[in-house]
C-alpha cells in the first residue's frame, strides 16, 4: 500500500472526527468540540489534497467520504446516539465493501 493510500485512509478517519465534533459543538457554542472540528477538518482536507496528487480525484474522494461516513455512523451506533438495525449495519458493511473494491481496482 502506497503512502498516498495511508494518508487517504487517515484523512477519512479524520473526517469522522470532524463530523462527530461538529455535532458535539452544538452549532459552535461549545469551545473544545469546535476546536477539535477546526483542527481535524484542516488535517483531513490537507491529507485528501496530498493523496489526490497520486490517487485519481474520483476514487480518492469516494474512499474518503466512504471511510468518514462509515466511521461516523458506526460511532453513533456504538455510543447509542442512533439505534442499530440490521438494515443499517448491512448498508454500512456494503459501504465498506465499496471502499475496499475501489482500492482493489485502483
Amino acid at each position: 500500500m502506497s503512502l498516498a493510500w495511508v494518508i487517504l485512509i487517515a484523512s477519512g478517519m479524520l473526517e469522522a472526527v470532524w463530523a462527530t465534533a461538529l455535532g458535539a459543538s452544538q452549532g459552535f457554542r461549545r469551545l473544545w468540540p469546535s476546536v477539535v472540528f477546526v483542527i481535524s477538518l484542516a488535517l483531513s482536507m490537507a491529507g485528501l489534497a496530498v493523496a489526490m496528487l497520486e490517487i485519481p480525484v474520483g476514487t480518492a474522494y469516494a474512499v474518503w467520504v466512504g471511510i468518514g461516513a462509515v466511521l461516523t455512523a458506526a460511532w453513533a451506533l456504538v455510543t447509542r446516539r442512533e439505534r442499530a438495525t440490521v438494515v443499517k449495519v448491512c448498508l454500512l458493511v456494503g459501504l465498506i465493501a465499496c471502499v475496499v473494491g475501489l482500492k482493489a481496482v485502483s
